[in-house]
């Protein structure tokens, strides 16, 4: 039994994700929230857990690929147009914070260092990658919000990885040198990217010689870890790295990869990303036994401890706030040609943006990777892990309510107008339909005349879509719904083929799998409906 061990517990830990999605969503919670939850629960069971958390291990297993596709999917064009409110968040917010979460760890414990104190101050300011993705992506937030949000979290861990290694070295050597402070930062940030832009350029041109799906989907993952893991040998941002490389292959994959490796991988990936969030935060939620057995148990946390980490706690959530109302309205008041280029926002953007600043996996690593003999480690750990409980559960959790409650409108920067999906569409199939009636005999004759009439029939629909969606809804919801009921009784009938023995699994699974194709894509164009039709 013992050599299973591992995978008793994987399974376990499977089992786990996928009950608390289920009592997620049935009491209509954020899952991250209900992984938390349910990993607390889990690590104070009677049995005590057969493995430890290795805080290195769970970083570089999970963070590469879960960067990755966040960055993978950023519209490199909306995060350029954005950089001066997500540097501003990532550099300026995380600077912030860690001065006064600081100051507030030293008046709360005189004798511990101030460099200890701002050393926490680093590993609690950055907000988590993996934790704003898992919380934004069920709530209705403007585009340009989540640009914001998710690119903060994609490049923030620079500025705290620097600023943590510079507050835990002068904490353990009471020395600090603030140009060698500068070069670090330059070095982590400007080497990092430097190796994310190579290990994309590499990627894409194996993807050009890659003809088959499944190699594809395996050197997609890999490409992560191996990037992550060269960086940081490299003493460089292995986060900024895995970053770089994932926006370089997201702007490239439209014309590298094929409609098949497109399709699978993104399927594949969804799958990966799913699990490895949900693991993510069980185990950090499980983590908090370790926390209370460095403690000395429940009760000298209780007593002693936790009251100090909840107020270091609201320093953080307050922190952010301070920071973000005035960087979001002074740089507009002080600078014409930002305000002309982008207004001054509503009160709500700021809002939800200062309670948008949930924390995770890399903030735990980061206070369980210091020395046993760190000043302050214990306390500094607890803060954490109650950091990072109280802003998953608390503002992940109601994040949405207030969301819904304020409304938000974030238009983009600049006054460029961008088609819609319609209009998009029509477009598109007008050039295809140029293409095919081009296609004539000697006598001037159309070569292709039903393909020509599908896409000229195309052509008709769009236009009329967008220039007058609200008078064709109706129309648009019945023959999406007549479409997705005549699939369902071909399938029905393909079924009741092959029961009778007419049809052979071979034939079963090609004729399902362009059933399913044509179901998937008549689903993805009726959802553009305000009904979900």
């Amino acid at each position: 039994m013992a050599g299973h061990a591992p995978f008793v517990i994987l399974l376990a830990l499977l089992t786990a994700a996928l009950a608390l999605s289920l009592v997620a969503r049935r009491l209509n919670m954020p899952p991250a929230a209900a992984y938390v939850i349910g990993g607390m629960a889990l690590s104070f069971a009677p049995a005590r857990l057969p493995f430890e958390i290795d805080p290195d291990f769970i970083l570089v297993l999970f963070l590469p690929p879960l960067l990755q596709s966040s960055a993978y999917f950023t519209v490199w064009r909306d995060f350029r147009a954005n950089l001066r409110p997500i540097l501003m968040l990532a550099i300026g917010a995380v600077a912030f914070t860690t001065l006064v979460v600081g100051l507030v760890v030293h008046a709360l414990l005189p004798s511990l260092p101030l460099a200890a104190g701002f050393c926490l101050g680093a590993i609690v300011s950055p907000p988590d990658a993996v934790a704003a993705k898992a919380v934004l992506a069920r709530l209705p937030v403007p585009a340009r919000l989540v640009t914001i949000l998710e690119g903060e979290s994609l490049v923030n861990d620079a500025s705290g990885l620097m600023l943590y290694r510079m507050a835990a070295a002068a904490a353990l050597t009471g020395v600090f040198d603030w140009g060698d402070a500068a070069l670090l930062f330059a070095r982590l940030s400007l080497g990092g990217v430097a190796v994310g832009l190579v290990a994309g350029y590499l990627v894409n041109l194996i993807f050009k010689r890659l003809r088959d799906t499944q190699l594809v989907i395996l050197a997609s993952f890999l490409i992560a870890w191996i990037t992550y893991v060269a960086a940081e040998a490299l003493h460089v941002s292995g986060v900024l790295a895995v970053v770089a490389c994932g926006l370089i292959m997201g702007w490239a994959q439209h014309a590298i990869l094929d409609a098949q490796s497109r399709l699978e991988a993104q399927a594949v990936w969804r799958s990966a990303v799913f699990v490895m969030e949900a693991l993510v935060f069980i185990l950090i939620g499980l983590a908090l036994r370790k926390v209370v057995d460095e403690l000395g148990g429940f009760g000298p946390a209780l007593t002693s401890s936790l009251p100090q980490a909840l107020i270091v706690t609201g320093a953080v959530i307050a922190a952010r706030f301070i920071w973000v109302f005035p960087a979001s309205y002074l740089p507009r008041l002080l600078i014409p040609a930002i305000r002309a280029r982008d207004p001054y926002p509503r009160a709500a953007i700021p809002v939800i943006i200062g309670w948008a600043g949930m924390r995770g996996v890399v903030s735990l690593a980061a206070a369980l990777a210091l020395p046993v003999d760190f000043p302050g480690r214990s306390f500094i750990v607890l803060a954490t892990f109650v950091v990072i409980a109280v802003t998953v559960l608390l503002q992940g959790g109601t994040l949405g309510p207030i969301v819904r409650w304020l409304k938000p409108s974030a238009p983009p920067v600049g006054s460029r107008a961008h088609l819609g999906d319609h209009e998009a569409r029509e477009k598109i199939y007008a050039a295809a339909l140029e293409l095919i009636s081009a296609e004539v005999d000697e006598e001037g004759r159309a070569l292709h005349p039903k393909l020509a009439e599908e896409y000229r029939r195309r052509v008709f629909v769009y236009r009329r879509n967008h220039e007058d969606e609200a008078a064709v809804s109706e129309m648009r919801k019945a023959h999406f719904d007549m479409a997705l009921a005549a699939v369902a009784r071909a399938r029905a009938e393909l079924l009741r083929l092959h029961q009778l023995g007419n049809v052979h699994d071979t034939t079963l699974h090609a004729v399902e799998a362009e059933l399913d194709l044509e179901e998937a894509r008549l689903r993805r164009l009726a959802g553009e409906h305000p009904n979900g039709h």
